[in-house]
């Protein structure tokens, strides 16, 4: 696997701007262009956006090693293999798109944003908590423990920062998603398991930006 960061070529950082069309779909189609092949071939990166003030940057984690295709472009790539044992403790930053599954009465599965759905229970509860930071906290909370326990990891609630909840939509409403922001500690709890997720990335939504967990040691 490879880890790379992708940013505008200094002192052409205007020409990277007009190569990159705002929208989810458009980040979409550039990034593939940095991983040319057949038409038709699967996917094989995941990738954040993580713009630092003014500046572009976006980290990529694939199986292949991205190729600038503009000069406008510099891409800084190095081969990913986290070293994981149970126990490690690692600070994360996650921008997911959590999304629960529900039975419908004509029984089909349909995937469900977790706050939309935490809110529609509220209501149907009668509950004073149906909208809110508070609901959309406990809902993505509950939805990262649950990932937690089936991806080798364990988060600390306590010092959990849930932020930035968007509803994306694209073109002619063709996309519609949802995506949060988390920031933490976890304690890794099955490292073959977690070294997985780091790969393949965390939930739905990984062609648009979510799912890319980036950990670090603490200071």
């Amino acid at each position: 696997m490879h880890f790379s960061v992708i940013t505008p070529t200094p002192g052409r950082e205007n020409e990277a701007t007009h190569q990159l069309f705002p929208g989810v779909y458009a980040e979409h189609q550039w990034l593939w262009r940095f991983f040319p092949s057949e038409a038709g071939s699967a996917r094989d990166h995941i990738f954040r956006r993580a713009d630092q003030g003014q500046a572009m940057r976006f980290y990529v984690v694939s199986k292949r090693p991205p190729v600038a295709f503009s000069d406008a472009w510099s891409v800084k790539t190095r081969p990913y293999a986290p070293r994981l044992q149970a126990g490690d403790e690692l600070e994360f930053e996650l921008r997911a798109n959590p999304v629960v599954t529900r039975k419908h009465e004509d029984g089909k599965s349909r995937r469900h944003d977790v706050v939309m759905d935490a809110k529609r229970r509220a209501k149907e509860e009668g509950s004073e908590r149906a909208s809110g930071y508070s609901l959309v906290r406990s809902a993505c909370t509950a939805w990262l423990n649950q990932q937690g326990g089936q991806h080798g990891f364990l988060i600390d609630e306590v010092g959990l920062s849930v932020d930035g909840y968007t509803q994306h939509v694209g073109k002619a409403d063709s996309i519609r998603f949802s995506s949060v922001d988390f920031r933490g500690g976890l304690r890794v709890t099955d490292p073959d398991a977690f070294a997985a997720t780091l790969a393949s990335g965390l939930g739905h939504a990984k062609a648009f930006g979510c799912g890319l967990m980036l950990v670090r040691r603490p200071l």
